[in-house]
């Protein structure tokens, strides 16, 4: 076995060159999100109110598929590490039979229980029509997701970021090409409208995840996928999701919290909804680069932990913090600053302007100190510790920010109820802080 790059480059160019293809791949993919909002707006604000309130949804689907292939990525660097490849290879075989499971609950959702998740958040005869139809095509083909979702982190978890990107980036290219054409049923095809919005997005998908399959059974990679003769066994189970389940509650709690703020926010305005909605679409330009930077840095973690070599561990990290504060800095300042700019881009009426301008700038607050919790998290994850990982996004996004913002809203009206995500980060913070020093006196001081 020769030797891997993540235990020689240099810490600072390693940590380059393994995220600036995922953060390039997610960068495309935020903007792909703000296409899709931004056609959806021009059938009108129930349309885009209608996937506000549906992306909870969306979000809980993600984070089962990402938190699943965290958990392999974590399972497979650190064997890798300890050059124990026939584990590696069993932890990234159960990958694909953890992906279809996966799909399977999704896609009863997608088929019976759609409609009476929006009837639940609004009244409004158009907005549940058009929040059925967009949410049962994503959950009810969501297999492509799944599986694509795997292949990635499988890849990445062996230092390979290249290839993952380039099936990102083509599945986020088809979307955008075939967005417009279905909404709005250009160059002969049919107008599907909201629905068309959803088929392009599984068929950005089932592009990305073809190519995925080709690109890690055609190749030669680190690692082997070997169906034949493979067994389900419960400590490779285990070991997987003793960083997956943490990891998809973690990233579940978000979909929890837009839930509960989409249910706080509809007693003000809807238009306070589609705000939200809007919000998070934006956020995703800061966000997805920080957390590509995270897909880059989690296999440098685990590897270097299960390889015993605390120096690099240490300077991998302090890399990733200072790449990761300066990157929320900038959109901080880019959200203080173009606002309205921002705003015109989804169709907003008037009370949606007035509303959002003040929220996005509001809301930009949070973001460095978000950095340093999403940093903490990821070294977490990459020691094999999800429960820390997932107890700091407890406070985060569900413990601290509800509260916050239903008691906000209800002494200082709705303006105010924007200052629970700055109020929260700043609080979890410390949390985040405390969980560090205990990781490092218990696992890093001593290696």
């Amino acid at each position: 076995m020769t030797e891997n790059k993540m235990g020689v480059m240099s810490e600072g160019r390693l940590l380059l060159t393994m995220s600036v293809p995922a953060m390039l791949s997610m960068l495309i993919q935020a903007f792909y999100n703000v296409i899709d909002s931004i056609f959806v707006a021009q059938l009108g604000e129930d349309a885009l109110t209608a996937i506000s309130l549906v992306f909870p949804v969306q979000m809980l689907l993600i984070a089962v598929g990402v938190g699943t292939g965290v958990g392999i990525n974590s399972v497979i660097a650190r064997r890798l590490g300890e050059r124990n490849v026939e584990s590696a290879n069993d932890a990234a075989t159960h990958g694909f039979i953890l992906a279809v499971m996966n799909w399977v609950i999704f896609a009863v959702f997608g088929l019976f229980f759609v409609k009476s998740f929006v009837a639940a958040f609004s009244e409004s005869p158009e907005v549940i029509e058009y929040g059925t139809q967009y949410l049962s095509v994503i959950s009810v083909f969501s297999l492509f997701l799944m599986i694509q979702l795997n292949i990635e982190k499988i890849l990445q978890a062996t230092g390979n970021m290249v290839l993952p990107m380039i099936c990102s980036l083509i599945g986020a290219i088809v979307k955008i090409i075939l967005n417009p054409v279905l909404v709005f049923g250009l160059m002969g095809a049919p107008e599907l409208g909201i629905r068309g919005a959803a088929i392009a997005t599984v068929g950005g998908n089932l592009v990305a995840m073809t190519l995925g399959l080709i690109l890690l059974f055609g190749g030669s990679h680190e690692i082997s996928i070997r169906f034949k003769g493979f067994r389900i066994k419960a400590r490779t189970l285990k070991d997987i999701y003793t960083v997956g389940v943490p990891a998809i509650a973690m990233q579940s709690i978000g979909s929890v919290m837009v839930a509960g703020m989409n249910g706080i926010l509809i007693e003000y305005s809807q238009a306070a909804v589609a705000v939200l909605g809007v919000y998070f679409r934006l956020q995703n330009f800061i966000f997805m680069p920080v957390f590509g930077m995270m897909q880059g840095a989690m296999p440098i973690f685990g590897f270097n932990f299960g390889a015993k070599k605390k120096d690099r561990l240490l300077r991998s990290f302090k890399w990733t913090t200072l790449f990761a504060v300066s990157l929320m800095l900038t959109g901080t300042v880019i959200f203080l600053i173009f606002p309205t700019a921002f705003m015109e881009l989804f169709n907003a009426s008037e009370e949606m302007m007035s509303i959002g301008v003040r929220a996005l700038r509001v809301l930009s607050l949070c973001f460095v100190p978000a950095a340093f919790g999403i940093t903490n998290s990821t070294l977490f994850q990459a020691l094999g510790h999800g429960v820390l990982s997932l107890l700091v996004s407890l406070l985060r996004q569900l413990i601290l920010i509800l509260p916050l913002a239903w008691l906000l809203g209800h002494f200082f009206g709705l303006d105010a109820i924007w200052y629970s995500f700055p109020l929260a980060e700043g609080f979890a913070i410390f949390a985040s802080a405390w969980f560090l020093r205990y990781l490092y006196k218990k696992e890093i001081k001593d290696l």
